[in-house]
């Protein structure tokens, strides 16, 4: 007989907080916990669609359980028990603090600086932490044109924090963004004589409030990737069973791999647990559940 809601709170605690075996997770799962571990416990987190509001989700239940979330809907701070189709799934409203709209989402969460972590994603990203969801190649002729900033611009200027989640090809890891909709750690600083400057975006901005706001992490495929102190970024941490050799062929650009720690932490049984059995157990955004061990499986059966 399937377990209630409350039974499987019940289980939490009981789940062993150790590493995961290689094979009994898959690599969606590794990702939405990379994103899950960004957020931090006094975080107001602005999410879209997908994967990073899995992991937001399954922050709120592991690393992060006073982290507020927002929907670019217009819901705030909602306790959703199972994730939401979208971000205007009303499912994502349950016990929400505040329903508002966009004006409530861009007009006063984001532009009054109060959301300290964004998570985007992107059709490119470069060595900068800008990224392109506008077009490739020449603007006015582009080879593909995308949807458009939608609210990424926005968010990814105006939080304090964003990371970042996208799917890591040669072909979207890149020196520079044939056009850059999301500035990084550098951008253009245009002069009054109709000139322009390729310069860290602290001192094209600063005496803004915006100047030390930028991309923290990204997670993509393959690993997960800081940014120095030159707005240039690197290689943290690469998943299990892939090379730095093979994130590196998977680069535009000469990846700084010297600081690399080792792989990325597999997830914890309990992690796994609680994104599997409360975060998105219909999966929506997970393609398909890996089985537990036997002795977990043992605990939940229970």
């Amino acid at each position: 007989m399937a377990k209630t809601m409350e039974e499987l709170m019940e289980i939490i605690e009981k789940i062993p907080n150790e590493p995961a075996k290689v094979g009994e997770f898959i690599l969606p799962e590794l990702m939405a916990l990379g994103i899950a571990h960004e957020v931090r416990n006094d975080d107001i987190v602005f999410a879209g669609t997908g994967l990073p509001m899995v992991g937001i989700m399954t922050a709120n239940f592991t690393n992060a359980p006073n982290a507020t979330l927002i929907y670019e809907s217009g819901i705030c701070d909602g306790k959703t028990m199972h994730v939401p189709m979208s971000v205007c799934d009303q499912r994502a409203a349950n016990q929400s603090s505040v329903l508002g709209g966009l004006v409530d989402t861009f007009g006063y969460y984001l532009q009054q600086g109060f959301v300290t972590l964004g998570f985007l994603g992107g059709a490119a990203i470069d060595m900068y932490g800008g990224v392109n969801v506008t077009s490739i190649g020449d603007y006015y002729k582009p080879s593909h044109r995308f949807t458009g900033s939608g609210g990424n611009s926005d968010i990814g200027t105006l939080a304090h924090r964003v990371a970042y989640i996208i799917l890591q090809e040669k072909r979207r890891f890149l020196e520079r963004n044939d056009y850059t909709t999301t500035p990084g750690w550098w951008c253009w600083d245009y002069k009054a004589d109709g000139t322009k400057e390729w310069k860290p975006k602290k001192e094209v901005w600063k005496g803004t409030a915006y100047a030390n706001n930028g991309p923290t992490g990204v997670v993509t495929n393959m690993g997960v990737y800081r940014f120095d102190d030159n707005g240039i970024i690197y290689l943290e941490t690469h998943h299990p069973g892939v090379s730095v050799e093979q994130v590196k062929e998977n680069c535009g650009f000469n990846l700084n791999v010297s600081k690399v720690k080792g792989e990325t932490p597999k997830p914890t049984y309990r992690e796994l647990f609680v994104l599997r059995e409360f975060v998105d157990p219909e999966l929506i955004f997970l393609p398909a559940k890996t089985a537990y061990p036997a002795d977990i499986q043992a605990i939940i059966d229970k």
